[in-house]
């Protein structure tokens, strides 16, 4: 059998195992899912345990069918999220996820201070109610007796982490997610804590990315069947990971990832800071960045178009399929037909929690064809301005590779190609923050190894008359926001009386 790493992407929706040999040859995989609760209006929760049973799960399965030990398990986890443990790591209460918008009047309240801007380029991270620190504040403010007797605020990964090795570590990337971390001198900022109401101590002491760990307590290396001598290397955000994973290492290169939500991220050796449209900047390692914006409409907005347009209660592979066969007949722009696609909000660029979805133009002569793609335009657009807003802050974007399930879609593919009008590579058809994952653990054990080159890449051109149509309505919709900002506004307060 090959010697093989195991990369583990802890995700929203499911935390999926990939096996990955020393040339890149991809051995077994798993998948494993679990639900997200919304116990209020914003709110967005879940429970880590479940979480850790997929992690097992995964380990077991992947491990399981190789009949061997890996030479390392490396992590890859989604940003933002925040439990509540006591000293034994047990939780207090349920996971905030990234998604939870409960802290949008205090992200508000920090952008309007003195000291919002201040705590954005320290800590690398936009001041939304996504980022810990939000959160923390919000917990502080509402749950004041939780909040007091919390011994540690930690990550997803932090709480699996101390499952394995009963220690409180996180590392570089993830706590620079937390707009708590100062991303230049790579320790925890004196000022955000404060901010935030909490003291150095109860946040995990941070590690780079490339850290490795052996000693698996007997409990958890049983229930993983694997010894405790394997090591563990703590890995970084599932953004970051992505990077590395669809080999997006140098300017001029963009990865764009579209799951349940979206982004567009480059790698450089600085942070690039916009306070108005804020990039984030999250650290890959001690002197790498990962630089961009994420929207939370990607794929989650394809369900809704799905669900509400083609009553499809259950979606599966052969749903979307009927969705993106259904558009082949509809042209590029869909005869003038444009959708806002900020369903459940908007992070970059416009950071509204407060936005709302929107058709625009809406003519006799449209059906339901037409609103299905451009609902998938909308989902494009929004993806195409946060691009634009990384080339007018740091460089010239030439060729984007791109990752996550919407690759699988020719028709979702070519779109975003039409309306960006850049070449897209699919340089890795399984999970790129898995694979960027691994890629880590090698470099940490592997430091002389290059990494594995993928052969044959895909390669999809954009339509260059399509790209020209495109260009045009780019412009209406960039405008759309800033003209219905107030009108979105007044009836979010009608909806939330």
């Amino acid at each position: 059998m090959k010697d093989y790493i195991l990369g583990i992407d802890i995700g929203t929706g499911s935390t999926k195992g990939v096996a990955l040999d020393l040339n890149g040859v991809v051995l077994a995989s798993s998948q494993h899912h679990y639900p997200i609760y919304q116990p209020h209006p914003n709110f967005s929760e879940q429970d880590p345990e479940l979480i850790w049973q997929a992690f097992v799960k995964c380990v077991k399965e992947v491990v399981g069918q190789l009949t061997q030990v890996p030479l390392a398990v490396s992590f890859s986890s989604a940003m933002h999220s925040l439990i509540p443990v006591n000293e034994k790591g047990q939780q207090l209460s349920a996971m905030i996820t990234w998604a939870d918008v409960r802290s949008e009047e205090i992200a508000e309240r920090i952008r309007k201070s003195p000291q919002g801007e201040e705590i954005y380029k320290q800590t690398g991270t936009p001041i939304h109610p996504m980022s810990p620190l939000c959160k923390l504040i919000w917990l502080r403010e509402n749950q004041h007796d939780l909040f007091e007797k919390t011994y540690k605020f930690v990550s997803i990964k932090g709480y699996i982490w101390h499952k394995l090795f009963n220690v409180f570590e996180t590392d570089f990337s993830i706590a620079s997610a937390t707009g708590l971390f100062d991303i230049v001198k790579l320790q925890w900022s004196e000022e955000a804590c404060k901010l935030a109401g909490v003291k150095i101590n109860q946040l995990s002491d941070a590690v780079n990315t490339t850290y490795i760990r052996k000693g698996l307590v007997a409990s958890s290396a049983d229930l993983l069947d694997i010894p405790a001598y394997a090591s563990f290397v703590i890995g970084a955000s599932d953004g970051c990971c992505a990077n590395i994973g669809s080999y997006v290492t140098k300017l001029g290169t963009a990865a764009l990832t579209i799951g349940t939500s979206g982004a567009v991220r480059i790698t450089g050796p600085k942070p690039v800071y916009n306070y108005q449209a804020m990039t984030f900047n999250y650290l890959l390692n001690e002197k790498t960045y990962v630089s961009g914006g994420a929207v939370n409409n990607g794929g989650i907005a394809v369900d809704w178009l799905l669900k509400k347009f083609l009553n499809q209660s259950k979606l599966d592979s052969g749903s979307y399929k009927n969705m993106f066969n259904a558009i082949e007949s509809v042209p590029a722009g869909s005869d003038g037909l444009i959708f806002l696609p900020y369903l459940y909000g908007e992070r970059a660029p416009i950071w509204d929690a407060n936005s709302s979805g929107a058709y625009l133009n809406i003519q006799p002569r449209h059906d339901q064809n037409h609103f299905l793609r451009a609902g998938l335009e909308g989902i494009c657009f929004a993806l195409n301005d946060v691009m634009r807003t990384l080339e007018d802050t740091a460089v010239k974007i030439d060729q984007i590779n791109i990752s996550g399930g919407f690759i699988s879609s020719q028709t979702w593919v070519q779109v975003l190609a039409d309306i960006t009008g850049k070449k897209l590579m699919v340089l890795q058809l399984e999970d790129a923050s898995a694979i960027g994952a691994i890629f880590l653990a090698m470099n940490a054990l592997l430091p002389d190894k290059k990494l594995p080159m993928v052969e044959n890449p895909v390669i999809i051109n954009p339509n260059l008359t399509n790209h020209q149509r495109y260009n045009e309505i780019f412009l209406i919709y960039k405008k759309l926001y800033t003209d219905l900002k107030d009108t979105m506004h007044q009836l979010h307060q009608l909806k939330s009386r």
